[in-house]
């Protein structure tokens, strides 16, 4: 998709997250008009320069709220990116797992039915399938992101929703403030600190923002332009797994950074992702561009 989109509207979830940021500022660029909905205590800091270009409406948590944000943005596409990600849970944290994967879903489904709006591209991940399965949670986040799929069937077989779920995995890119491997490891590099690592053996499906973010631009045409009924599920996978051993000695090798790297200091998790998910269909129109080597070269630019 190379053409320019102008005029469009969106509504961003998550538009304060590394990937909603991106998104964010990319579709700035080409022409769309954004809104985003934010909590009330939540950071713009990511969005940084884009951040006086965007409508930005503030959720109070209720259904009422969620119903003045639709009707105040009418939207012709929602971007639904917001989640609260957790790799292991504490028993204080299954509310905010729920009010935030759920509920919050549910409620912007709900608004979208009330006021007509009918194109939305969800957020899915591959740890929803464990050992290659269809559906097999690693943690109870990728149960609650399953559960919201299942309330998202419901809007689209008994409604005129369209939806398109992208199901992503290891994404990277510059300027990545969370706690994600290549951030370790220029932490690492920097401060000289002994990186703990398992024996390395997990491989990744490892993905550019650049190509992230192009995806969900081609899934809200898909959607807008009526070439997908009902809810569709596609992956944004570079198609070429490495080994996490062979990423960092790439990583090392790219950027010129030394690194002290403990091998098998640490066990594998429970329920540790050895080979990511890959039985699912590619975006149509979609395929990852940004080689590897490239990606990792932009993160000290």
């Amino acid at each position: 998709m190379n053409e320019t989109t102008t005029g469009r509207t969106c509504l961003i979830t998550g538009a304060t997250g590394y990937i909603g940021s991106s998104l964010t500022r990319y579709l700035l660029d080409r022409g769309w008009n954004v809104h985003a909905i934010v909590r009330p205590t939540s950071k713009l800091d990511n969005l940084s320069s884009g951040a006086n270009q965007v409508t930005i409406h503030v959720h109070d948590g209720t259904q009422k709220s969620m119903l003045d944000i639709m009707r105040s943005a009418k939207p012709e596409v929602v971007f639904h990116l917001a989640s609260l990600v957790l790799a292991n849970h504490e028993p204080d944290l299954v509310e905010p797992l729920m009010q935030s994967n759920v509920l919050f879903g549910a409620q912007l489904l709900e608004a979208m039915r009330m006021e007509g709006v009918v194109c939305i591209v969800n957020t899915a991940t591959h740890v929803q399938h464990y050992e290659q399965h269809d559906y097999n949670p690693v943690n109870l986040y990728a149960a609650t992101k399953q559960a919201f799929e299942s309330i998202l069937s419901y809007y689209t077989e008994t409604g005129s929703v369209r939806a398109i779920t992208l199901t992503l995995f290891e994404t990277y890119g510059p300027n990545d403030p969370r706690r994600k491997i290549f951030t370790e490891l220029a932490q690492a590099a920097k401060t000289g600190q002994r990186l703990q690592m398992t024996p390395g053996e997990q491989w990744l499906d490892v993905v550019h923002i650049d190509d992230v973010v192009r995806g969900y631009e081609i899934a809200a045409e898909m959607v807008v332009r009526h070439k997908t009924i009902g809810s569709k599920k596609y992956m944004l996978s570079s198609g070429k797994p490495i080994q996490l051993k062979s990423l960092i000695h790439l990583y090392i090798d790219i950027t010129g950074k030394r690194l002290n790297v403990d091998w098998g200091a640490q066990p594998y998790r429970q329920r540790q992702v050895m080979i990511p998910w890959n039985r699912g269909e590619m975006l149509p129109g979609w395929k990852a561009s940004v080689r590897l080597e490239d990606g990792l070269k932009s993160l000290d630019e």
